[in-house]
């Protein structure tokens, strides 16, 4: 959600729910049935600023290589684009109703069947690796709420791409396409669902040898930009040096609490 530009620090977004429809009275100047509004609203604070500093020294500068404030830049794109991605995470907690500030990721299930529940006990946490009949279970999950089929995504961490990988259904042409997914995080589409790998996947506080993956509909959360990335250089003349800041405004909320399910399997 682009909300660039606009005033206020709180976004009051609507979320609402689906109706049912009525059979009409063949009766003349019978009335239609009005369906009430029962779907609630969620609050996105835009309250997450961001920012990436450098000081680009003058003799540095004289001496290094060209590229190397070309550097900075990228690296703080990155170090901006890391910090959203794990704000995001934190949303994924929330998924299926779950309260944020009970066991972590206690709505979630482990990979391997779709169907177990996490737990997240220390030193005992759950998780199987990931497998074809788990993804198909989430998908079921998220079928049976009528969440749309379109624009879903599984996000798994680099484990969940070896393990995959190695698993002849998934290396099919069908799920690894034309060969793009050696450019990019996209690892290809399985059953209609949009495939990608983030070395930024959590790990639980209490299983640590556990990684969360994500399969939802891209409605599910919400991500409203404020400002940015923007980048910045003022010289300081006290330092003899350029300072570099990339910086970035945003929130974040669950718009959809069944449009996602968290995913737990091995860490190694």
């Amino acid at each position: 959600m682009n909300v660039k530009g606009k005033k206020g620090d709180t976004i009051n977004l609507p979320v609402p729910a689906r109706g049912s429809a009525s059979q009409k009275s063949i009766t003349a100047q019978a009335q239609v049935v009005l369906i009430a509004e029962t779907g609630t609203g969620i609050q996105i604070s835009l309250n997450q600023h961001w920012e990436y500093s450098r000081l680009l020294e003058d003799f540095a500068e004289a001496v290094a290589l060209s590229s190397i404030r070309k550097f900075y830049t990228d690296d703080g794109g990155h170090a901006l684009a890391v910090a959203k991605d794990t704000n995001l995470f934190t949303q994924v907690q929330k998924l299926q109703n779950a309260t944020v500030g009970d066991a972590l990721y206690s709505n979630a299930y482990i990979a391997g069947d779709g169907a177990t529940a996490y737990v997240d006990a220390a030193g005992n946490a759950n998780s199987t690796a990931i497998t074809d009949a788990g993804i198909r279970r989430t998908i079921q999950r998220l079928d049976d709420q009528y969440i749309p089929m379109s624009d879903r995504f599984l996000v798994v961490p680099p484990v969940g791409r070896r393990v995959m990988s190695g698993i002849a259904r998934f290396t099919e042409q069908a799920f690894v396409g034309d060969g793009a997914s050696i450019r990019n995080g996209k690892l290809g589409d399985v059953y209609g669902v949009s495939v990608h790998v983030s070395p930024n996947c959590p790990t639980p506080t209490s299983g640590t040898t556990v990684r969360i993956g994500v399969l939802a509909h891209k409605d599910a959360i919400v991500l409203a930009d404020v400002l940015g990335p923007r980048v910045q250089t003022q010289y300081k003349q006290e330092y003899l040096a350029t300072l570099l800041t990339a910086d970035t405004i945003f929130g974040s909320g669950v718009a959809y609490t069944f449009g996602g399910v968290a995913l737990a399997m091995p860490s190694a």
